[in-house]
C-alpha cells in the first residue's frame, strides 16, 4: 500500500519535471509539440504517468525514465525493439486525454 501524501506526490511529479527539463531533452520537445498540437491536455497526461496512472505518458531518454508503462500487451517490448533497430536516443508515448476516451475500456 502507498502511503504517500498528496504534497509528496506532487512534489516527486516536480522533481521529474525538472528531471525531464534538465536531462532528456528530446523528451521534453516532443512534450513541448505534444502541447502545441493538443494543448494543456499533453501536460496533463504528462503529470498523470508521473503520478503512477499507467496509459498516460512514459518516455526513456539516456539512460533516464519518467512516467508509467503502459498495460498494452509487449508496447514496452515494442518500442525497445524499434529503439535498437533504428538507433533511436529516445522514445516518448502519449496515452489520449482522459476526456477523448469514448469507452471504459480504455
Amino acid at each position: 500500500m502507498d502511503t504517500k501524501s498528496a504534497e509528496q506526490i506532487e512534489a516527486a511529479v516536480q522533481q521529474d519535471i525538472a528531471e525531464i527539463k534538465a536531462y532528456m531533452p528530446e523528451t521534453y520537445k516532443a512534450i513541448q509539440a505534444k502541447a502545441a498540437e493538443i494543448g494543456s491536455k499533453a501536460f496533463a497526461l504528462v503529470r498523470a504517468g508521473l503520478r503512477g496512472e499507467p496509459n498516460r505518458f512514459w518516455a526513456m531518454e539516456r539512460g533516464w525514465v519518467k512516467g508509467t508503462p503502459f498495460n498494452v500487451l509487449g508496447m514496452q517490448e515494442e518500442a525497445a525493439t524499434q529503439m535498437v533497430r533504428w538507433g533511436c536516443a529516445h522514445v516518448c508515448i502519449f496515452g489520449q486525454p482522459v476526456a477523448e476516451v469514448q469507452d471504459g475500456a480504455h
